[in-house]
């Protein structure tokens, strides 16, 4: 039997490394399997057995060369999960240190799912520039269908027209310019507020930045989108729990989707039924909301019949409640989608904001040079303002701005970008990429490659000031939100508010760690990547001069 595996192994062409693994693992097979010659009492049991083995390793072997002729460089797989066992606690991580041995494009394979992952910019411009077509569309899982209305939101949709005109709505009615713009206001009272915040816990007690940035892109994001803030009292901390545990969920790991033969696991260890109870928890609220405002609507219509608009300002579900009333041939929407893009808004809008202010934060503490140069450029342009510097301000400071780039160069919010998926087979820089393979885009590895960025593991903010690199998907080597067709239609929503909240709290407060505390950089996994441990740190309120 031993003879019909080596002449197996010998007739299918792989590297001398995969076959070096295989044929160990295969000797180790077939010393634990001396038990099958016990079994001559019993003849046909004994040849059952062997060739029931024989059959399937013949079928591993068969499955595992794969038709496509020149794949990329590859790490040496286990049967039936692939490389899923590499990707460890810090996927992104571990995905950048095999990209340094094996290259920028790498083929895994993910249990039955097969992968390209991404980890430099060249790469990435092939996949978001060349290729932005082809690679256009998003992989499916078993928990984004459940949580996001069956792929109804914009951010998983599948591409095409649902996917235009969804994507469409978010660019042109919801986060233009004009409408970011019309919210300046409530960024600018949640903001001094958050001062005021601070100055209650001032020196010696240390402050929680992290919880109050959560709540503070909370609160902006809730008063943007529904129109009120659902922070304060009880029912404000279940949905704060809500929202923590749907984006939980949302960046988790299911059998279902890569092991289809064991998605019984899901149901066994209770994340189905997890996942039941977020969405029908989270449907429940945004129904509620849904309901909330049609019964505004009809309240404040006056005796001519014309909506009386609240200082001339909408929120989001405003705005998508008069489409879906037009139910226009070109934009037409139901409730579930209503809901899904809101889900979409919050959960992009919050998580990914307070985490870039977290980390910037962190970075800046670790950095007293940088901390020092940031509060001088703030304190001098904003000379003679009381307390919040905003508007045209904020456009002056070009440190602030560089601080921010470099922040996102080193902790891009969600690590991983957004997977994609190939529609069409298609060449990569040589390679041959089969239709339905996913991308993983390493963009933390991408932002700490070496071939593109000096001293790519130091924070250097001046790195930027001359250089017209920016991270709205123009530019490989920074893509924190992505690129092409499917680059974040948010970014400037969300940098209206880390702009803002960085210069008022750099320039109206002097920051230092707890003494004898020691800053903790550990990461937590998860679809977002924030910090472990709650940044901490004591304020000292700032003399400003007149």
């Amino acid at each position: 039997m031993y003879t019909i595996f080596s002449l197996l192994l010998k007739f299918r062409f792989v590297s001398p490394s995969v076959l070096v693994f295989e044929t160990k693992h295969i000797n180790n097979m077939f010393s634990s399997l001396q038990w099958l010659e016990s079994l001559s009492f019993h003849p046909f049991l004994s040849s059952f057995l062997a060739l029931s083995l024989i059959s399937f390793l013949v079928w591993w072997l068969l499955m595992t060369k794969t038709k496509t002729k020149n794949l990329p460089p590859s790490p040496p797989k286990l049967p039936f999960i692939g490389h899923l066992h590499k990707l460890g606690l810090y996927p992104h991580h571990s995905l950048h240190k095999l990209a340094q041995q094996y290259g920028p494009l790498m083929f895994l394979k993910l249990g039955s799912v097969n992968t390209l992952v991404v980890s430099s910019a060249e790469a990435a411009s092939e996949i978001m520039k060349t290729h932005d077509l082809i690679f256009c569309d998003r992989p499916k899982s078993n928990i984004n269908k459940k949580l996001l209305y069956d792929f109804k939101d914009v951010s998983v949709a599948p591409y095409g027209e649902y996917w235009r005109q969804m994507r469409s709505i978010c660019v042109l009615q919801l986060l233009s310019n004009k409408r970011v713009q019309s919210f300046r206001v409530v960024r600018e009272e949640e903001a001094a507020l958050l001062l005021k915040k601070i100055r209650e816990y001032c020196s010696p007690e240390a402050v929680n930045l992290s919880e109050l940035f959560m709540t503070l892109t909370n609160d902006i994001v809730s008063r943007a989108a529904f129109g009120r803030k659902y922070s304060g009292g009880e029912s404000g901390e279940k949905f704060r729990k809500l929202m923590k545990t749907f984006v939980g969920i949302l960046g988790g790991f299911d059998f279902g989707t890569f092991l289809p033969s064991l998605a019984w696991v899901d149901r066994v260890s209770g994340l189905e039924a997890k996942v039941e109870r977020v969405a029908k928890e989270m449907d429940e609220f945004l129904e509620g909301v849904v309901e909330e405002h049609l019964d505004n609507h009809k309240r404040v219509t006056n005796l001519l019949g014309r909506r009386v608009e609240n200082e001339g300002r909408e929120d989001f579900v405003d705005v998508l409640l008069g489409i879906y009333k037009q139910n226009m041939a070109d934009f037409s929407i139901d409730r579930d989608s209503i809901k899904a893009l809101i889900v979409d808004i919050f959960a992009g809008g919050t998580d990914t904001t307070y985490t870039l202010l977290e980390w910037t934060m962190t970075e800046l503490l670790s950095h007293p040079n940088a901390m020092n140069k940031l509060q001088d450029e703030v304190r001098e342009i904003g000379k003679g303002k009381k307390e919040l510097v905003c508007g045209d301000y904020l456009d002056k400071m070009h440190y602030l701005k560089a601080v921010i780039k470099e922040t996102l160069r080193l902790h891009p919010p969600i690590p991983l970008l957004v997977p994609r998926q190939a529609r069409q087979d298609v060449k990569v820089m040589g390679y041959d990429i089969k239709a339905g393979t996913m991308v993983i885009t390493n963009g933390w590895a991408i932002g700490r490659d070496p071939a593109i960025w000096d001293d790519a593991e130091e924070f250097k903010p001046e790195r930027f000031l001359n250089s017209s690199i920016d991270f709205k998907g123009h530019d490989f080597g920074l893509i924190p939100f992505g690129a092409g067709r499917r680059g974040c239609p948010g970014i400037s929503f969300a940098m209206a508010t880390n702009e803002l909240v960085l210069a008022n709290v750099v320039k109206n407060f002097n920051w230092e760690l707890p003494k004898g505390q020691d800053l903790d950089m550990t990461e937590c996994t998860g679809l977002t990547t924030h910090r472990k441990v709650p940044l901490l740190a004591v304020a000292t309120p700032n003399v400003i001069q007149e």
